[in-house]
């Protein structure tokens, strides 16, 4: 399974993502530029040692990315969708996108996609914080594709 942060703005936020992809066999893909430095004390006081046990690659941009899973299934997580996360059917080596926390994915990219998830929430909040809806969502994933361990 694999975990894809577009342009991550919040260091803590990342950091916690790449430590729970270390603990549940996550592959981490990081699309840059990311709104901080990985060597942010922010970003290292959360990620503590677990950076040393993750899958973590880095790629230059969108483009970069997208040519190299041209072939692979990618689920885009989004506020904006209309299908739930709970009724989707993931497969073992989808890959779920996950935007900026200031502003998701441009509209350009949203449009690329037609796996299009969201977490149903109150309607009077905008959102979750990303590490949680990555937390959910991924749960739910390896949970379907018996890859819980």
């Amino acid at each position: 399974m694999h975990i894809v942060l577009y342009k991550p703005d919040i260091p803590q936020n990342t950091a916690a993502i790449i430590r729970l992809g270390a603990c549940l066999n996550l592959k981490i893909h990081l699309i840059e530029p990311c709104g901080f430095n990985l060597n942010d004390n922010r970003f290292k006081k959360v990620v503590m040692d677990y950076l040393s046990l993750s899958m973590i690659n880095r790629y230059n941009d969108f483009e970069t990315f997208r040519k190299k899973f041209e072939k692979s299934r990618i689920v885009l997580m989004t506020t904006k969708a209309k299908k739930s996360y709970h009724t989707f059917k993931f497969k073992k080596d989808d890959m779920l996108l996950f935007g900026r926390e200031s502003a998701g994915v441009p509209e350009e990219i949203h449009q690329m996609f037609k796996n299009k998830i969201k977490i149903p929430m109150n309607k009077k909040t905008r959102s979750l914080n990303v590490a949680m809806s990555v937390a959910i969502v991924a749960t739910e994933a390896l949970r379907q594709n018996n890859l819980l361990k």
